[in-house]
């Protein structure tokens, strides 16, 4: 990672998602239509950036079934990131969060059922998706 990439991105939120899956690229739009504020920035789990930010997190580079939130130094994973995640959003989405009361061993568990089904269910792309011009800025690597 580039000291203008930690510039330019400090003090954001981050999200990686698997950049080759439909779903997570669906997801990923759907947060930016849902993140006015431009609060969110993203990289793919495939990317450098990414792999570098998974070890800082003590987390497998490897894995590339999750979705990671990193913020403010913390990392989130599965359900929780997801939740911590809705949080953020405008409203209503914020109200998501109350799931939270769930166990997690419940949350992950459908999380996990919808990870592993992911490419099946609604394909794959040989590359990461390429962001607009307008949101270009809110991604970390491309």
């Amino acid at each position: 990672m580039t000291a203008n990439d930690i510039d330019q991105h400090q003090g954001h939120p981050i999200v990686l998602v698997d950049g080759v899956c439909h779903f997570c690229q669906g997801i990923t739009k759907w947060i930016i239509k849902r993140d006015p504020e431009g609060k969110y920035h993203f990289a793919s789990l495939q990317s450098d950036i990414a792999k570098d930010l998974l070890l800082k997190g003590n987390l497998s580079p490897d894995q590339m079934d999750t979705f990671v939130l990193i913020e403010d130094g913390d990392y989130y994973t599965r359900s929780t990131a997801a939740l911590r995640l809705a949080k953020g959003l405008a409203f209503p989405y914020p109200l998501l969060y109350g799931l939270i009361i769930v166990p997690k061993f419940i949350r992950n568990a459908v999380y996990n059922l919808v990870a592993r089904n992911r490419y099946k269910w609604f394909g794959k792309d040989e590359a990461c998706m390429l962001p607009t011009p307008e949101i270009k800025e809110r991604f970390l690597e491309m």
